[in-house]
């Protein structure tokens, strides 16, 4: 099965990539390793979840923002790989999530796109993983994502 037919299984549609906010480029590839630039949870460019988590935004709300920052993270990857399939392996993701003093449940908000990897890309998307809580993220965003995968050469 390809990954656009698990994609289509899933019931998961790419959203449209998301434009940079600031002055740098969305991916960088060297040798055969991609990275990405951070994507927060952007939809038809705007931002539906806002504010820390923990006081205002939900562990589940955070977990369906991390999510959201994933499936724009593929429509990246696929951007800059030419197609998904070329993913051998989900290397790293590293999460930010804006979190309100006290909150420390950040790898619970990031299990929200790591999930998502393992369900699209089978043993490929397990990966190592950083959730590091913030004070204040772009645009009151709960969650930035970055990440690296190897390719196919």
């Amino acid at each position: 099965m390809t990954i656009d037919e698990r994609l289509a299984e899933l019931g998961i549609e790419l959203p449209e990539l998301p434009q940079p906010i600031g002055a740098y480029v969305l991916w960088v590839q060297t040798g055969n390793l991609l990275y990405t630039s951070g994507i927060g949870p952007q939809e038809r460019g705007q931002f539906p979840y806002r504010g820390k988590v923990g006081a205002g935004v939900t562990v589940d709300e955070g977990r369906a923002a991390a999510r959201l920052c994933m499936l724009n993270l593929l429509s990246l990857i696929k951007q800059g790989a030419g197609s998904l399939e070329r993913v051998e392996r989900v290397v790293k993701v590293l999460g930010f999530v804006a979190s309100a003093p006290g909150f420390n449940d950040q790898p619970m908000v990031m299990n929200g796109a790591s999930e998502l990897l393992q369900q699209v890309f089978g043993e490929r998307g397990r990966h190592a993983r950083s959730a590091i809580g913030v004070n204040e993220l772009p645009r009151d965003i709960p969650v930035e994502i970055e990440m690296i995968v190897e390719l196919k050469a």
